[in-house]
């Protein structure tokens, strides 16, 4: 079936032939990957170009493309048998845009790509191209989004966030190390949760807790384990996917932590960065998983298998320290529902990001039923808490 966006010219309107002609500046001024007139492209205004028109020149002028880009140009033009191209689609292309329909344009050609072969294939690369075309076969199952990758990574803006969480969790540590003088096991000091970062019960109405607490570690063999996961799995999915989305997973996976804390812990403090951990690191398991013949980094079955022993040693350790008898009676231990909190998260909303590299997340109708869940559980999270504790009568562990 044609897509519906090639039905519709692009200069239907004023404004839309405003905003095209707009990309058509930026696309043949400022990117400047091909010198020819406007019209030669779209001579007739009309909002699209014929394939062969297309193929011609791409001929002419393909010499000055990269050759990655090229090849994607191809499967434009191979993918569209009703002998015509969206020209809005080729501007996408050129400014860095790809929208759903170019996507489909490609998935439909049916083509296997041909010029310079595989991205793994290519010689005399540079140390940080030979970083980025790892970072592309480790997340990337495709090989033209990881062509795709290639091309267009710039490290500006540079992976800062996971660094900056990282960083963060290593200071806030190291202050409460110094200051309760133990570095192992910290949470059996009196005075651990005192602190304004940690979820507690009693302080649940305090609402920045439910994020804050991620900062906080239980010592620091809770801290590397996190660290480690965090460091391995998070930076290169942002460098791929961006700190907006990647921060939006994370941000989601520990808020769902504390709230399933809440819900089904509801005496049991919380601390730790495992929420956004857990939802990064099994989004990115199931996208293997689920991408297993296209996924092409090396030794994915023993990674895997060691990222899962990671993560059950970590959950292990939280469920023996939630039902080790507390220092401090009758305040329990910190609860390890935290951890599956994320990987819901990661397993839902996670891997629809994920899975759509380079696709506009808000034109994916799977994005808004597992957002529209996430924000159902939220909401019931926070009535729960506004109203279950009183009608329950849960006695909940005195303030710290």
């Amino acid at each position: 079936m044609p897509d519906a966006s090639r039905d519709v010219p692009v200069h239907s309107s004023p404004a839309v032939a405003a905003n095209a002609e707009g990309d058509e500046i930026e696309v043949l001024e400022s990117i400047d990957v091909l010198p020819v007139a406007t019209e030669d492209f779209d001579s007739e205004s009309s909002g699209f170009i014929s394939t062969e028109r297309f193929r011609d020149l791409l001929a002419a002028h393909g010499s000055e493309l990269d050759p990655h880009k090229l090849e994607v140009l191809l499967a434009l033009a191979d993918g569209n048998a009703d002998g015509k191209i969206c020209y809005q689609d080729f501007v996408n292309l050129m400014s860095n845009k790809r929208s759903n329909s170019f996507r489909r344009a490609i998935l439909q050609g049916g083509r296997q790509l041909k010029g310079a072969g595989a991205l793994g294939e290519e010689v005399g690369l540079g140390l940080s191209q030979r970083l980025v075309r790892h970072i592309a076969y480790e997340t990337l199952p495709r090989e033209i989004d990881r062509k795709w990758y290639f091309d267009s990574y710039t490290c500006c803006p540079p992976p800062w966030l996971i660094l900056a969480i990282t960083i963060a969790e290593v200071a806030v540590f190291m202050y409460y190390g110094l200051q309760l003088d133990r570095w192992v096991l910290q949470v059996s000091s009196p005075h651990f949760l005192r602190g304004p970062l940690p979820y507690h019960p009693q302080l649940r109405i305090q609402a920045w807790r439910y994020l804050s607490y991620a900062f906080m570690h239980a010592g620091i063999e809770h801290l590397g384990l996190n660290m480690a996961m965090q460091l391995l799995v998070g930076v290169p999915l942002e460098m791929v996917h961006g700190a907006l989305r990647i921060g939006l997973v994370y941000v989601c996976g520990v808020l769902a932590g504390s709230l399933a804390v809440s819900v089904t812990d509801m005496t049991a403090p919380v601390v730790g960065s495992s929420g956004g951990v857990y939802a990064l690191v099994s989004a990115h398991l199931a996208n293997v998983v689920m991408n297993w013949s296209g996924m092409k980094c090396q030794f994915k079955l023993f990674r895997m298998a060691m990222a899962l022993v990671c993560m059950s040693v970590e959950f292990g350790r939280a469920v023996w320290l939630r039902f080790y008898p507390p220092a401090f009676p009758p305040c329990p231990n910190p609860s390890f529902v935290a951890h599956l909190g994320g990987v819901m998260v990661g397993l839902t909303l996670g891997v629809v990001v994920l899975q759509n590299y380079e696709q506009r997340l808000q034109e994916q109708s799977l994005f808004w039923i597992f957002f529209s869940v996430y924000f159902l559980f939220v909401l019931c999270a926070v009535f729960w808490n506004v109203f279950a504790y009183s009608l329950l009568d849960v006695r909940l562990p005195p303030t710290p």
